[in-house]
């Protein structure tokens, strides 16, 4: 393991301005994923910032609907009565994800900030773009079976692994954050995770130093509570990233669907939202027919690398079948 700093921010605007100051630094909350990493090998920080113990724990309204504080645990957001009640899908996202040890130590904000778990970036030994930057991408010939199918490049196929992620964007989420000079900033989390292009080694917007503090459901999106549905597909039942994941969330009046979310996970390097496949259940009863009508335009460009090709079938039947739990018109 390589040599490292390691101090214990006493407020936020210490932590931001101590990371924007020290290069290499890490925020450090649950450490579920990055201390994995540092002892593989992966990254190798310079400088760690505890933050776990800030004052961002707190998980209560706000305008209407509800401010998840990014230093609450994965466990106790999960089994808030005012989340599984209002924002049902969310609570259902987390405790699919990894397994109750880890989901009572990793943090909200933590989370929003997984690492991928392409077997190539996990493996020092082998080239890897993300891992370090103008290497190569050996996944693109090599072991794909779990990367992805959509958002892909030239440079990188690795798959963005968070179940907690994917529902927050069929949520239209907000996370908050805190920058070094003391500002904040808004991030609605369908901007906030990056597509690799040219650089896949920027991941997400936030900028050096930039530090999440909450995570806002809105009051609007309490309307798909009755109608919504999270389906996570993987080789094992307990502990273990998903194949195919789908956030299926709808508004139904009268029999017919009024409004639509619905958004891919583990298939691109961030939670893969296609609106124009939502737009197609609009106005329309729920069938057979559409829900296939509507997975065929949400796998639009879908690409294979060989052993993921399968996930392509995988997840059109997934979107079929998250929308029939959803819809209630499943047999």
């Amino acid at each position: 393991m390589y040599p490292f700093q390691y101090t214990k921010a006493k407020e936020a605007s210490e932590a931001t301005a101590t990371a924007s100051r020290q290069e290499n630094s890490k925020f450090l909350a649950g450490g579920t994923n990055l201390v994995d990493l540092i002892r593989r090998d992966v990254v190798h920080p310079d400088y760690l910032i505890d933050v776990s113990h800030l004052d961002f724990k707190t998980i209560k309204a706000y305008n209407g609907g509800l401010r998840l504080g990014a230093m609450a645990s994965n466990s106790e957001t999960a089994a808030n009565k005012e989340l599984k009640e209002a924002y049902p899908i969310v609570s259902q996202a987390i405790l699919l994800g990894a397994s109750a040890q880890l989901r009572n130590k990793a943090s909200n904000g933590g989370n929003m900030l997984q690492k991928t778990r392409c077997p190539y970036f996990m493996s020092p030994p082998f080239p890897c773009n993300k891992r370090e930057p103008g290497s190569g991408c050996s996944a693109i010939n090599g072991e794909n079976r779990l990367l992805s199918i959509l958002g892909t490049s030239e440079k990188c196929i690795a798959s963005y692994p968070s179940d907690m992620a994917t529902a927050l964007t069929a949520m239209d989420a907000v996370i908050q954050t805190r920058l070094s000079d003391g500002s904040e900033r808004s991030i609605p989390v369908v901007d906030f995770h990056l597509l690799p292009e040219d650089t896949p080694w920027k991941e997400t917007v936030l900028k050096e130093g930039e530090l999440i503090t909450a995570i806002d459901l809105p009051e609007e999106s309490k309307e798909f509570a009755e109608n919504s549905y999270y389906l996570k597909i993987r080789d094992r039942h307990s502990f273990a990233f998903a194949l195919v994941s789908v956030a299926a969330a709808l508004v139904m009046e009268s029999g017919k669907i009024t409004k639509a979310r619905l958004v891919l996970g583990s298939v691109a390097p961030k939670p893969w939202r296609n609106r124009e496949a939502e737009e197609m259940l609009l106005g329309q009863a729920p069938s057979e027919n559409l829900f296939m009508e509507v997975a065929e335009k949400a796998l639009e460009g879908a690409k294979g690398f060989g052993e993921n090709d399968f996930k392509i079938p995988l997840a059109k039947k997934g979107i079929v079948r998250a929308l029939r739990i959803a819809s209630k018109s499943e047999a």
